[in-house]
């Protein structure tokens, strides 16, 4: 038992490391299961000959499921429009998760120029999530209610506490120890979510963390993973499981939780992953076939970018004139490869079928 009382501030929430054994036997054969998954993604991604060709879609979508969590809910069709269209699209949801995209985007740049996970760039995050200067947690009053108004925690309050909470969770993220990589990012992402150091966005920084920190260990070099759609369908379990840890100092079924999301996920993503590239590789094959003329590797490319495309992308990339693009994309639509909109006064042209893929659960 902790000396946690959900009525109080937990200024005694305990720094890191836990003094008690996380390794246990259930643990470790866990931890192997979910690595072993990890590193096959990993494989597969590494070995694609563009691994960058799907991030756009990918982190989208891990951060659409990451604003869901947060019931800002929206579209793919809604998001993937809005990020290609001229036109600006009003809906605040959509406009939240690209947020979302940009924040792990420049998370993932930042960790690539130095590989430290600081204070300064969860604040750097969470300012880019909310588009605003937030900056650590001042006001006092905040707590935690769950769906019927009941306050179930209340995270530490005061700027010293929670700097000091931080810089402990900062120097145990970025210590080369024996622990398993896995394991830590369990306990990281605890301590984080229990500091709870933002007034908003908290949830969002902490799940763009656990992609970091992916990176950061060499773990996955391509952050091509959905973590949050794991813990959308498994929220109650989330949030119990971390309560578990508050309450009642129980570690392990909390590693345990997030070893089980690592695999999941993994093994989820491996199978996303090889469903995009067969069909890609089946889309090259009948575009060859039936517009021999149109056809070239890079604009297939371009069509499995994203779900939507549209001429000025074709130009971009020196395809041909507007004219000859336009064409190309028409005869695309005329052989049912696409589906044409119109957004505003511009055209877009929607690859219904990895659209399709996408959007399996």
């Amino acid at each position: 038992m902790t000396d946690f009382n959900k009525n109080i501030p937990f200024n005694s929430l305990p720094l890191l490391p836990p003094k008690t054994t996380l390794e246990t036997t259930k643990v470790l054969r866990k931890t192997i299961n979910a690595s072993r998954a990890l590193a096959q993604l990993n494989g597969m991604l590494t070995n694609l000959p563009n691994p960058t060709l799907f991030l756009d879609t990918i982190h989208l979508q891990e951060a659409k499921a990451s604003s869901e969590i947060e019931n800002i809910i929206t579209t793919n069709d809604d998001l993937y429009k809005s990020l290609v269209a001229d036109k600006k699209f009003d809906n605040l949801a959509t406009k939240e998760v690209i947020s979302y995209k940009e924040a792990l985007w420049n998370g993932l740049h930042e960790i690539e120029k130095r590989p430290f996970i600081s204070t300064s760039l969860c604040i750097d995050i969470v300012q880019r999530i909310k588009k605003n200067s937030a900056g650590i947690r001042a006001t006092p009053g905040t707590t935690l209610k769950n769906t019927k108004g009941d306050t179930i925690y209340t995270p530490p309050t005061g700027d010293a506490v929670i700097r000091e909470k931080l810089a402990n969770l900062e120097t145990f993220i970025n210590n080369d120890d024996a622990m398993d990589p896995l394991i830590k990012m369990a306990l990281m992402h605890y301590q984080f979510e229990a500091i709870h150091p933002f007034t908003d966005g908290n949830g969002r920084t902490g799940r763009i963390l656990l992609l970091l920190y992916l990176k950061l260990e060499k773990l996955l070099d391509t952050p091509a993973i959905f973590l949050s759609e794991y813990i959308i369908a498994n929220k109650e379990d989330y949030y119990s499981k971390l309560r578990e840890v508050t309450e009642n100092n129980d570690w392990e079924s909390w590693i345990l939780y997030m070893l089980d999301m690592v695999e999941y996920t993994s093994k989820k993503g491996l199978e996303r992953l090889k469903n995009v590239t067969n069909l890609m590789e089946q889309t090259t094959i009948e575009i060859k076939e039936k517009l021999p003329k149109v056809y070239t590797k890079e604009l297939v490319e371009i069509l499995f970018r994203l779900p939507y495309t549209k001429r000025q992308f074709l130009i971009d990339e020196k395809l041909g004139t507007p004219k000859t693009v336009g064409n190309y994309l028409i005869a695309l639509e005329e052989a049912g490869f696409l589906t044409s909109e119109k957004v505003g006064k511009e055209k877009l042209y929607l690859n219904h079928r990895l659209m399709a893929v996408l959007e399996q659960s």
